[in-house]
């Protein structure tokens, strides 16, 4: 639909010193090569000889790539997380026209990374120039769909609208439902890129060129429908005088010589704003002034002399510009172009999930922002932490929850301690919502927190031993265990399977006494101060664990029982001495200082 919408072609309107520019000259999409081309239908008048070389060489290259696909796929298949492995796998299968490997290849990697704007450009523009029909452009439309997801593009956006106004049959006929199948999507664009300093006006003047060539098909002596489409018109463009982008005094002109067109006595001649109403020229204004302000930042960001960290610096600069002016949807459109800049740094998601808990509380935008921050850096255990938090703080449902908690763990995080909090709010979450939900769903039950709990016992223990982690964990479980699984047996079970493990640990011994003491187990918690009181633990500890026996036979026992445990730890310190004492005669080191 030419006439409609033309969108392509439009480097020329890009900033020359762009990253989008440097991308579109650098990395022009060609057509996807194609299978049946005949490599000898130039130059065949040339001698037998030059076809025999030019055969011997296609083969020798249909060998060379043959053997790189067999060691791509070979990578791929024992480390599935190779992104470098899956860009190279594409490109070859791309050069090499395997249409339905591409297609399974993309995908593979679609569901573990996101794909950059020309990576989906590239796949919709392939699967183009291979189909034509309904269910192509169908699954075409569905791929720019997904596109625009990923990253912020608003060239990926132009070609999504280009497609969908060439290729839908209705909406050249000026279909009322197609129409307004574009006009949604417009609105869609709009919402995601229409605040675009740099880039946004190309979505806004391509809106108003739709509705203009809607305007021109209406029946001349229709005057009601022909008022309805100039005001249709005009609200686009009063709305895009009220934001803030390049080239703001153009859009003016345009809007006062369409006014004149429509027979409004705008004075294009004298002053810009002369004859616009007065609420639009206010409007105006500020969006001037806006513009103004954030120029100097704008040319920053899109300064190409500078380093990396620098040009990220100067995105947190302008970001605590656009929070300090209040504005939620002009932030979030700063943050995705900063991601599109600097997709793996995981200090830039933290910092944009962060705003977005603070400003949307859990909305359905702060969870697909944190899907996408957990697929860009997958590695940071925190972005997990705070998704599962996100998702139930939007009630998700347990399918969900349990699904990215398991994608969690197939990740490499640096430290132990990440994973032990993940294990940790997962079990938060359970028990709050076993707790306090009114619907509980039929699949939350308490073993769905003891299998968390199991799970990260095992998954931990060689990494976490006889660490204050580790107790904590069991200490956590044998609590629920009593308090939601109402087992006692169960809980001292948590805690005699730590000891086993972490039996040289006083933090260990001192949890289980003290949950025996708080359900006024007195027995069974003597019996536990008897079963350590003798231990060897490091530093003070053995000291500790007796004054804590004291103490507590002081407040719990009988006298017998308080002179019964004296009389154990009087026998237990002078076998502590003696075995110093020979400690210190095989090292030569004897002194009786120590004994005063």
């Amino acid at each position: 639909m030419e006439e409609i919408l033309s969108l392509e072609g439009e480097t020329d309107s890009i900033p020359p010193n762009s990253a989008q520019y440097q991308e579109t000259i650098v990395n022009g999409n060609p057509p996807m090569p194609g299978a049946a081309q005949n490599p000898t239908s130039t130059g065949s008048d040339g001698p037998d000889s030059d076809c025999e070389s030019g055969s011997d060489s296609d083969s020798e290259d249909e060998v060379e790539q043959n053997l790189q696909l067999q060691t791509l796929e070979a990578e791929l298949s024992s480390n599935p997380c190779n992104y470098e492995a899956h860009v190279q796998y594409i490109r070859l299968l791309r050069k090499m026209g395997a249409i339905e490997k591409l297609r399974l290849a993309r995908e593979a990697m679609s569901e573990l990374f996101p794909l950059t704007p020309t990576m989906w450009q590239e796949w919709a523009k392939d699967e183009a120039s291979i189909g034509t029909g309904p269910e192509a452009v169908h699954a075409i439309e569905k791929i720019y769909q997904r596109g625009v997801l990923d990253y912020l593009s608003v060239s990926l956006w132009c070609e999504y609208l280009s497609f969908v106004l060439k290729s839908e049959e209705m909406v050249r006929d000026c279909s009322s439902a197609d129409i307004s199948k574009a006009r949604n999507l417009f609105e869609s664009a709009l919402t995601a890129a229409g605040l675009h300093v740099a880039e946004g006006m190309k979505i806004w003047e391509a809106y108003r060129d739709f509705e203009q060539t809607i305007f021109q098909t209406i029946d001349p002596s229709d005057i009601q429908a022909k008022e309805k489409q100039i005001q249709r018109i005009r609200t686009i463009f009063h709305r895009q005088l009220s934001v803030p982008l390049v080239n703001m005094r153009s859009t003016l002109q345009a809007y006062s010589a369409w006014e004149m067109e429509q027979r409004n006595d705008l004075a294009v001649e004298s002053s810009d704003l002369d004859g616009v109403p007065s609420h639009i020229a206010s409007a105006y204004q500020r969006a001037l002034e806006g513009y103004n302000a954030r120029v100097h930042l704008e040319e920053q960001i899109l300064r190409q002399d500078m380093s990396e960290s620098e040009k990220l610096q100067q995105y947190m600069i302008y970001l605590k510009f656009e929070q300090s002016s209040g504005d939620p949807a002009r932030v979030q459109v700063l943050y995705e172009r900063a991601i599109a800049d600097f997709p793996l740094s995981s200090d830039l998601w933290l910092d944009y999930t962060r705003y977005l808990d603070k400003t949307f509380k859990g909305g359905k935008i702060v969870r697909e922002v944190y899907c996408r921050a957990t697929k860009n850096c997958p590695w940071v255990g925190e972005l997990w932490v705070r998704y599962l938090l996100c998702l139930e703080r939007g009630n998700a449902s347990e399918k969900e929850l349990a699904s990215v908690f398991g994608k969690s763990l197939q990740c490499t995080f640096s430290t132990i301690d990440e994973y032990l909090d993940l294990f940790l709010t997962r079990v938060d979450g359970l028990r709050r919502r076993l707790l306090f939900t009114t619907e509980v769903e039929d699949v939350l039950n308490y073993s769905l927190i003891r299998e968390t709990f199991q799970n990260a016992s095992d998954y931990l223990l060689q990494h976490l031993k006889n660490t204050d982690g580790l107790v904590h964990l069991h200490g956590y479980w044998a609590r629920l265990e009593l308090s939601l699984g109402t087992d006692l047996v169960a809980a001292r079970g948590v805690w005699e399977s730590l000891l086993r493990i972490c039996g040289s640990m006083l933090e260990a011994w001192q949890g289980y006494i003290a949950m025996e003491i708080e359900l006024g187990h007195i027995n069974e918690a003597r019996s536990l101060y008897k079963r350590c009181y003798s231990k060897r633990f490091p530093g003070t500890g053995s000291e500790d664990i007796c004054r804590s026996w004291l103490r507590f036979e002081r407040q719990f026992g009988t006298l017998e029982d308080f002179d019964h445990a004296v009389q154990k730890i009087d026998r237990f310190h002078l076998h502590l001495i003696e075995l110093n004492i020979v400690v210190c005669l095989l090292n030569g080191i004897f002194h009786f200082s120590w004994l005063k």
